[in-house]
């Protein structure tokens, strides 16, 4: 990975007019003649996020030589998927801070943070639809469907300390992977490639968004809360059974199992200290990011087909990034 302070910004030099390009799409196309519209939907999307998903757009479609106004519009497109999904995410999670922010819903309340996140929806749509490219209306409308399908499957295991990895793998699939697994391959579809080029850029989004996921995870456990943007132990306080707590549950002795399995059950924060000290004796931090790194090159190998340029490198170190990123 790039030796620098900031990772991103040297991923980022490839595309920087690019990016700028998209950051304008964007602010042009969350305009409505509803106040409040505008008030929520320029909150969320201003404050702050890697935009990672608008990035593997623009570079995915670097490996083919032209990135074009097209991408330009599909970034955004996918930067509104995600954004939409992060205000309705907030309110069913009743969160109260993201990334070091109140949330939308804590300052404009529920009912704003699910209509606004509707608008923002929909105008995702309309600029797809814009494109005239009827694989990226399929692409975006599996996307958006088995995302949602995630946001549910994540909500009938929230207390459930019973779910296998692979149930939560699932999870994690559908409901963050699916997104990257998309942008990538827009970034393709736009280009004209072919199908084994989509397919490995395919399995490269799939991956590289399974580790961002894995890392996410791990941060809850073990980040800087000015870093990461969010309390420490959120995840736990809702019930979610991540893969370190499962991971530190099944590693556990008696004791440690029996009170991380009350704890994802009951949810709170009364027993984050020992869960945290459980999760650090039991390993479960390492051996979740080794996952993350595994995927990392997993995701690395997938586009080793195509010809070395600036951007291909830019994937290869946004893949490390997501393995082994602190915040």
């Amino acid at each position: 990975m790039a030796s620098t302070s900031n990772p991103l910004s040297s991923i980022q030099s490839c595309i920087e007019d690019d990016i700028q390009a998209v950051n304008t799409v964007i602010q042009q196309s969350l305009y409505s003649e509803v106040g409040l519209v505008n008030q929520v939907a320029n909150y969320i999307i201003s404050s702050g996020g890697k935009r990672l998903r608008p990035i593997l757009v623009l570079l995915s479609a670097g490996l083919f030589g032209e990135v074009k106004s097209a991408h330009h519009q599909l970034a955004a497109v996918v930067e509104f998927i995600h954004t939409a999904t992060l205000l309705h995410d907030d309110v069913v999670d009743e969160s109260a801070k993201r990334r070091g922010q109140s949330t939308a819903n804590a300052l404009f309340g529920n009912a704003a943070s699910v209509l606004v996140g509707d608008f923002v929806y929909s105008r995702a749509f309309q600029m797809m639809v814009s494109v005239k490219n009827m694989r990226v209306m399929e692409v975006l409308s599996d996307a958006t469907n088995i995302i949602a399908e995630g946001e549910v499957l994540q909500l009938l295991n929230v207390h459930n300390a019973d779910i296998s990895d692979e149930d939560y793998l699932q999870v994690i699939h559908y409901k963050t992977a699916k997104l990257f697994e998309a942008a990538t391959r827009l970034g393709a579809i736009i280009s004209n490639s072919n199908a084994e080029q989509e397919l490995a850029l395919s399995k490269y989004g799939t991956h590289v968004g399974t580790a961002f996921q894995l890392i996410d995870d791990v941060l809850d456990l073990s980040g800087n809360s000015t870093e990461i943007g969010k309390n420490l132990g959120d995840d736990l306080s809702e019930g979610k059974p991540t893969l370190p707590l499962l991971y530190a549950m099944r590693n556990g002795d008696a004791t440690e199992s029996a009170m991380i399995k009350r704890a994802i059950e009951q949810g709170g924060l009364d027993d984050l200290v020992m869960v945290l000290s459980a999760v650090h004796r039991t390993g479960a931090l390492q051996h979740v990011r080794e996952i993350a790194r595994k995927e990392s090159e997993l995701a690395c190998a997938a586009i080793a087909g195509f010809a070395d340029s600036p951007f291909k490198q830019a994937m290869i170190d946004l893949a490390r990034f997501a393995a082994n990123r602190n915040y």
